[in-house]
């Protein structure tokens, strides 16, 4: 039987070398909006809830905005589908909205954790508009997905209250804001998608903003409202460079590391830690997301052979 050569090493790392950069720039992306969440948390202690996500839509437009310009691409602001950007960036705001008010109340792991079921319903929505088919594995999949959010709130407990459902409205709308970034795939440059959902937040919670405001009650204040929207901006490079590196299928499994982010974060800054119930349920939505996941890289595997 012939002896199989073995790869030579400079191949081998030129090849995994890019995927492990992708892997950590994920990780990395995932910690900086883990931080976000965070510092909204904290702020919404002393300031309205739309008065923070207003902050983080400004000024991560002004440092998107300051980031093309330096770098000569202005250009990027026009799209060739204002319609599709226009209810993309709706969607991420009221996203936004709903998961930084549930913020207000829930425990950061907690509603980290309930968000999480928005690869399933990116999964379920995937079939009437992009039409994928709907297996039985895939079906399974987002029942256990979403039986595991209602292990995390337990419908009776002290837990389950309205501000429980925000994070699956923000799941909703999230899902939908990732369905239409789909159609844009090979239309529209990142950088362009990227600065019009910045757009229209900023635009939008800018009507907002006279009727909320509050004025900084102290420097440091001042200064994390800024960090916000630097973070946003921070995170969505660090995401949009891991993508350069990765294919999305590899790459989806590591979003999940937000909840050791939100654990920790939530430990150190607000003393909480979930319960072994809620460990349980997140155990349950990161198992079915990471089928899907899986299932959906073995799909596409097969398509391109």
């Amino acid at each position: 039987m012939p002896r199989r050569e073995r790869e030579p090493a400079p191949a081998l790392e030129a090849r995994v070398a890019p995927e492990l950069r992708g892997i950590l720039l994920m990780i990395a992306a995932v910690g900086a909006f883990a931080l976000m969440d965070t510092t909204a948390k904290y702020l919404s202690r002393w300031y309205p809830v739309p008065l923070i996500v207003w902050a983080r839509y400004a000024s991560n437009l002004l440092v998107l905005l300051s980031v093309l310009a330096a770098s000569g691409q202005l250009a990027r602001l026009r799209t060739a589908r204002p319609g599709l950007q226009l209810a993309r960036g709706l969607l991420l705001a009221l996203a936004t909205l709903l998961f930084f008010t549930s913020l207000s109340v829930l425990p950061l792991a907690d509603a980290n954790a309930i968000a999480f079921v928005m690869p399933l319903f990116v999964a379920a929505l995937a079939v009437p508009m992009l039409g994928e088919r709907l297996e039985m594995a895939r079906l399974v999949a987002i029942l256990v997905g979403l039986a595991g959010a209602l292990v995390i709130v337990r419908p009776g407990s002290d837990l389950f209250t309205p501000y429980a459902l925000l994070p699956l409205g923000m799941a909703v709308c999230n899902a939908l804001y990732q369905i239409l970034t789909r159609k844009l795939a090979g239309i529209e440059h990142p950088l362009t998608s990227l600065v019009w959902g910045a757009i229209v937040g900023a635009v939008l919670l800018s009507a907002l903003a006279p009727f909320v405001w509050v004025r900084p009650q102290a420097i440091s204040h001042g200064a994390l409202i800024l960090v916000i929207g630097v973070l946003a901006s921070i995170g969505h490079f660090l995401l949009i460079r891991a993508y350069d590196y990765a294919s999305a299928s590899l790459l989806a499994p590591y979003t999940y590391t937000v909840l050791v982010w939100a654990m920790l974060l939530g430990w150190l800054v607000f003393g909480d830690f979930p319960d072994g119930v809620s460990l349980a349920g997140m155990a349950i939505i990161v198992v079915s997301g990471l089928y899907l996941a899986a299932r959906q890289r073995l799909t596409t595997h097969r398509a391109q052979k």
